[in-house]
This record gives C-alpha cells, structure tokens and sequence, in this order.
C-alpha cells in the first residue's frame, strides 16, 4: 500500500513554479507589444492633399498610355479629375521565399480594340440580330456572342472624351464628343428631345407627348395619380427615348426603370445614363421583362409604340406581372385622344377608335380599373388583391390565371398569356403580398416577401444585420475612397446586390444604384430589393450587360467572382466591367485573398491601378477588399 505524504513543498519546488510563471508572463507581454508595433506600422494617415492620394494609389506614374490627356468639364481632363482613392500600404500576398523562374513575363497586356468598337454592345448587335426572327421584334432581343466571337481587347473611348457632367447639371446637359450622334436632335427636334449647343446637347425636357417639358407633363399626371405623398417610388417607363420623364421624376423622389431598344432612335438609351438617369436598353418582344412580379408602383407608356392589342393583349400582361397590386398603368399618345389627334397621326378614326376599345378589353379581362382619362392621359390601377378576379373568370376565360409558375423567373423566360397571380389574402381589402411603407421610410422598414418568409432562409434578423453592415462598410468606403462623399459619383452599380443594403446605405448620396441579382444566385432577392423603394435587374455575368459603354461611375463587386470562378473565364467578367465603367471610373471589390490576386493579375494588364486593403473589421478577416481605378486613355 502506498504512503502518504503531507506537509507542505520543498523550496525547490516553489522556485520552479515561480520561474514559469515569469516566464508565461514574459513570453505574453512581447507578444502584446509586437502586436501593438505591427497595428501601428500598417496604420498610415488619412491624405491631406489629392496629389498624396494619387502618390498612394500610384495612379501618377507618368505611363504612357495616361499622357494622352484627359478633359475635364471645361475642356481638359486631367489626372486631378480622376477617382480619388486613399489607400493604406499595399499588402502583399506574393510568394517571396521560392526560386523564380521565367519571372520577367508579367501580366498579360489587353490591347485596345479597334475605334470602331467604340459604341459595342455586345448581346445587342445590330449585324447579329439581323440573324433573327423579325416577328415580334426577336432579332432586336438579346443575342450574345459566342464565346469564339467575344473580344479580348479593351473597347476605347471616343478620341476627345471629356468626364460627364456632374448631377444634377447633367440631367440637362451632355457633351456632344462622348455621344457623337446628332440624329435625334434633327428627327425629334419640335418634340424638344434633345438639342445641340456648340460642343454639348441639353436636354430641354420634352418628349413625343410633351413637348412643353417632362415638368408639366407629370404635374398633369399628378393631378389624377397620387405622386407626392410617399405612396409612389417605383415606376417603370416602356419606350422612354431619352428617358426625360424618369430624369423630372426624381426631385419627386421617384426613381423609374427606363427602357428602350437599340433601334433607329441612335443611343437614346446611352444618352439617358449620360445624364445620370435609370435606364437598361430592352424591348417587349418574347421574353419576360428582368425584373421580378410585383416590382414597380407605377408603368407608363407615352407614345412607346408597343402594340398592346396585339398576341391577345400578352404585353399588357407583362405589364401587369411586374406591377404592384393596386399599382397605376399611365397611356397618352395614340390611341387617347383619337378624335383630336387622328389627322396629325396619319391614322383613319375607324383605326384607333378600334384600338382603344382593343385595349379596354384587355384591361378589363386582366381586372384592371380605368380610373379616369382626362385629356391626353388615361388611367387604369390594377386590383390589390384578385379575390374579384378569380370570380370574373366564370365570365372572362381569357386571359386565364397561371398556375403552378415561378411569377419571379424572368431571365430569358417566355412571355406567356395568363395573369400572374398574387398571394391569397384573407379578405378584401387587404393588400396582396403585403402592404408597402411610404418612402422614405419604405427604404429600411422590413419588406413584406420577408415577413411573411417568402424568400427562404432570409429572416428579419439577417435583413437588420445587413443593414447595419452596410452602414459600416459604407463609412469605411468613404476613408478610403474620398471620390464617393465629394459628389464625383452618380450612376453606381452593384454586381451582387443581395438585400440591397448598399443602394439604402447611400441613399442620402446624389447617386443611384443599379442592384442587379445574379440569375443563378441561391436566394432571389430582387423583388424585395424592389420593395425596399430601389430598382435593380437579373443578370447572368458571363454575358455582357444590356447598356452601353461608359455609363457607369463606381461599380461594387462583392463576391462576384467567388460565384462565377467555376462557370465562365472571369478574365471575360473584367473586361465587360471595364467596357461599361467609365475613364478614371472605380470598381470595390470585395472576396478572398486568392480571388483578389488573380483579379489584380488580371487588371494590372487592363490600364487599371488597383491595391489590397484590409477588411474594415481590421487584419485578421479573411475577406479582403480590392479597389481598382480604371485610367484615361485613347487611342
């Protein structure tokens, strides 16, 4: 049996313990002060001056490809009119500790492309299209490049581009060497579309069926729709040539999704985001419009020449899938107004007179209201809830109510001839899907497909969190990218939008947000993004996007690329990012160091100055951010 000892240590004992204890307490206090050392090493003050921003970021490096000059506002732009970015020391994620081999190669150069490339839109070729089927306007559709015809090369700018001007200027004028096109200022000049002044056009306001001013027009529209209690903030305009009436409606806090085709009408579209105006290049042809059911307050037609009769009224039901219950469909031009207008519209009485009854009975087999026509405007509001629709089937079979269709799935999508339903309520007054906050409260309060768990696996909890997370990346963005609270820029886009949480976080910022939702994502967000009072499209990023070259400011790319890495050539992505980002232009991207380095290998050979910062949250986050300037230069 064992013995056992009492009493107390031995001496030597005591001093061991003593020993390592100062040792555990040594070894921890270096760690702390090295720590501390290191945070305030990588810690660099904020730039006093611009020429230090531009010292930090390296976009002063005296390359040649910048010497050809750029202009600003007044005839010259230079490199003080360029993106300001701050950034901190660069980090660095090469390997330096391996033998180097065949190290002098670099990163691949991207030649420019051919001037002649200077307007291309790649899904929305004139010479491609014609390939197609003219019926239902399909050859004016989206039609991509094969991957064998796509361009590896960098689209120019027009010889003597000069930066835009600055909102809210620019709603009103544009320079004429960015937009070279003087073909509508001749063919719609008594509609005061557009005129040219010397080396800019101004934009007077008008339109086909206002050409006294978009001003005037919406206060017309005003009197028989309610624009300016909150209730309204989304609306979508068909046909909208140089997308004045979007452009008024905003110093209404109304922001409208505009579309036209790329069609005879030269670069109308292009000339609307030159102003700094919403605006996709798009068509009602065969396919669904990108946005998701119930998505905007208010549609509006103004001499858009979109058949509506025509296929059994099936864009009138387009129309009415994409608007909101208790939404407003707005008409003017031909057919209201026949009696008045026939002779100047080149059309016989019988003719109109038979599409406006066409289109009343379309509107009311689709259970819309006419709620007054009152000089050259008409208005009809789609019910709130279709618990009277269901019953008026029994009378009108057509168009019948779909069954068993994803109302959301929009991306090349068919049109089809059946209304859209909206989700059941329990009596007749309430508001299908859930009603909406006036704006602006609109932009933060919980949006119903939330609520209610329509969209799996978001809950209220993720939506407060991401808001809160953007609040702070959003001040983060503004220490290192100095550009984004000076005003310098005004069309944004965000690749990846999620919840929309980056449009809320600048919603006090004189810019808009085009939140785009990639068509593969997990988690179709758009339509609460919509709900949220913004606007946004789906989109699949190994095509090109729908708008012309230039017409971006600030591009946000978070996660993107961890998306796409496996499912198309990113080194595709990039350029089409560099294609519709304008000169001196900036693009945030947000990923994993691995990603990062490859996208930073990639652009370092496409005239863009870019460095890796750390996350906002500090070192340790594993996510980190990438900003890029893209540099002026032509050829």
């Amino acid at each position: 049996m064992a013995k056992e000892y009492g009493g107390s240590p031995k001496p030597h004992y005591l001093e061991l313990r003593r020993k390592r204890l100062t040792w555990i307490l040594g070894v921890s206090g270096l760690c702390i002060l090295f720590y501390v050392l290191g945070a305030w090493q990588g810690t660099s003050p904020t730039p006093s001056t611009r020429s230090e921003v531009y010292t930090r970021v390296g976009c002063e490096d005296g390359s040649s490809s910048s010497a050809a000059g750029g202009q600003n506002q007044n005839g010259g732009l230079s490199s003080s009119s360029s993106s300001s970015v701050s950034v901190s020391a660069p980090l660095d994620f090469d390997s330096h500790h391996q033998l180097a081999v065949n190290n002098s190669e670099g990163p691949q150069q991207f030649p420019p492309c051919n001037l002649s490339y200077s307007e291309y839109v790649p899904c929305h070729d004139p010479n491609r299209g014609r390939k197609f089927d003219r019926e239902m306007l399909k050859y004016r559709e989206r039609h991509c490049p094969s991957r064998e015809e796509q361009l590896r090369c960098l689209i120019p700018a027009p010889p003597k581009y000069k930066a835009p001007f600055k909102w809210p200027q620019s709603r009103d004028y544009a320079w004429y060497a960015n937009i070279p096109h003087r073909e509508l200022s001749v063919e719609k000049a008594v509609q005061n579309w557009i005129q040219v002044e010397g080396d800019r056009f101004r934009f007077p306001g008008g339109g086909t069926m206002f050409p006294h001013g978009a001003d005037a027009y919406i206060d017309d529209i005003a009197e028989l729709v309610p624009l300016k209690n909150g209730h309204i903030r989304t609306a979508i305009d068909t046909g909208c040539g140089v997308a004045s009436w979007g452009a008024y409606l905003l110093k209404r806090d109304i922001i409208a999704m505009s579309f036209a085709p790329k069609d005879t009408h030269e670069a109308q579209i292009w000339f609307a985001l030159e102003r700094g105006v919403p605006a996709m290049i798009g068509i009602m042809a065969s396919k669904r419009l990108p946005y998701p059911s119930r998505a905007f307050d208010m549609a509006h037609c103004s001499r858009c020449l979109i058949p509506w009769p025509k296929y059994d009224g099936l864009y009138l039901t387009e129309v009415d899938r994409v608007l909101r219950p208790g939404g407003y469909w707005i008409l003017s031009g031909p057919p209201i107004r026949w009696r008045t207008y026939w002779r100047g519209w080149e059309r016989t009485q019988e003719d109109l007179k038979q599409e406006q009854d066409a289109i009343e009975a379309i509107a009311k087999r689709l259970c819309w209201k006419k709620v007054i026509e009152k000089g050259d405007l008409a208005v009809w509001q789609k019910p709130i809830n279709h618990i009277e629709c269901v019953e008026s089937k029994k009378i009108y079979h057509t168009p019948h109510i779909c069954k068993g269709e994803n109302a959301d799935a929009a991306w090349y999508r068919d049109l089809e001839n059946c209304i859209t339903p909206l989700p059941e309520v329990s009596s007749p007054g309430e508001v299908a899907g859930g009603a909406l906050e006036k704006w602006p409260h609109r932009a933060f309060a919980v949006p119903p497909r939330i609520s209610s768990g329509s969209v799996p696996g978001i809950t209220v909890e993720k939506f407060n969190e991401d808001n809160e997370l953007w609040k702070n990346r959003v001040t983060h963005y503004k220490r290192i990218i100095s550009a984004l609270s000076q005003g310098q820029y005004r069309n944004v886009m965000d690749m990846n939008a999620y919840l929309g949480g980056f449009a809320a976080a600048l919603v006090k910022y004189p810019v808009w947000v085009m939140n785009v939702v990639p068509s593969s994502s997990d988690h179709d967000t758009l339509g609460l993004v919509y709900e949220r009072g913004f606007i946004g499209t789906y989109h699949d990023w190994c095509e090109s996007l729908s708008t012309y070259p230039r017409t971006y400011d600030l591009i946000h790319a978070g996660g993107v690329f961890s998306i796409y890495q496996d499912r198309c050539d990113i080194t595709y992505i990039l350029l089409e990012m560099d294609r519709i980002l304008r000169p001196e232009g900036t693009v945030i991207f947000r990923d994993a160091v691995e990603i990062l380095v490859k996208i930073k290998s990639i652009t370092d050979g496409m005239r863009w100055k870019s460095q890796i910062m750390d996350h906002e949250s500090g070192p340790f986050n594993p996510e980190k951010i990438l900003v890029a300037v893209k540099t002026y230069w032509t050829i």
